[in-house]
């Protein structure tokens, strides 16, 4: 594969890696953190520019940023993100009939959930 093939594959998968990390934040369902992490590590890999601007941006930037050097998550986001996780997917159980739906939502829930406690509280 030619370097430039290699770039331009790069450069998609880390936007498209992007683009989920940011319905991520709306859906919570979607993993945040490691579509974000995934978009920065492509950019490294393939534009300084695009990695550059991805970790300033005013959004996401600090997010990334203190995740990659271990700094954590504030207690009060913690909390706002597993209340939405779990009222989201309460919400989307009791609208599903399929058991075997429920289960997976209930699933998902849990992993995030701990992931999420698992992150250092930053003070």
């Amino acid at each position: 594969m030619s370097h430039t093939l290699r770039k331009q594959l790069l450069i998609v998968a880390g936007t498209a890696s992007l683009i989920a990390g940011i319905v991520g934040v709306f859906i919570p369902i979607l993993p945040t953190t490691p579509f974000l992490l995934l978009a920065a590590a492509c950019y490294i890999r393939s534009s300084e520019r695009l990695y550059r601007s991805l970790l300033n941006n005013r959004l996401v930037g600090g997010y990334i940023r203190d995740y990659i050097h271990g700094k954590g998550m504030p207690i009060k986001i913690k909390i706002i993100t597993l209340l939405v996780l779990w009222i989201t997917i309460g919400i989307s159980a009791f609208l599903v009939a399929h058991i075997a739906v429920r289960i997976i939502l209930l699933l998902v829930a849990i992993g995030v959930s701990i992931h999420i406690v698992l992150i250092k509280t930053k003070k």
